[in-house]
């Protein structure tokens, strides 16, 4: 019976995890971006990061863009691709230690919402096209 009613809407679902995943990493992207680069990069800076200076700004443009192509439809695979990274590292290098009360689980759940939208693409309604 639910599969009735929920079927014709199958195709929407990518869409409504895009619009979650994609405000996420929207905001901490331009937080970074526009006021809180130079805080980002001591951040990274004190977590041993090599090149902080040219990290800082490459991180905190690929959440921007990727959260806005994510949040769009367009070049959605490719924005979870490089967010995916982006995720990783900061999981091993920077909450993995601290565990769930330090933010994990965050982390945890952005990077099961990347691995799906990089699976099933942007759904519909989307900007561009199946990338």
């Amino acid at each position: 019976m639910l599969e009735k009613i929920f079927a014709p809407y199958r195709d929407y679902s990518p869409f409504v995890l895009r619009l979650f995943v994609g405000i996420v990493f929207l905001v901490h992207g331009s937080l970074k971006l526009f006021g809180g680069l130079e805080g980002f990069t001591e951040f990274l800076l004190g977590y041993g990061i090599p090149f902080p200076e040219i990290m800082a700004p490459a991180v905190a443009a690929v959440e921007f863009f990727g959260g806005l192509a994510i949040l769009l439809g367009t070049g959605t695979r490719i924005a979870s691709f490089l967010l995916t990274g982006v995720t990783v590292v900061a999981m091993i290098i920077v909450t993995l230690p601290m565990g769930f009360p330090g933010g994990y689980d965050i982390n945890l759940a952005l990077l099961g919402g990347l691995v799906a939208l990089l699976l099933a693409g942007p759904g519909k309604p989307a900007v561009g096209g199946d990338l």
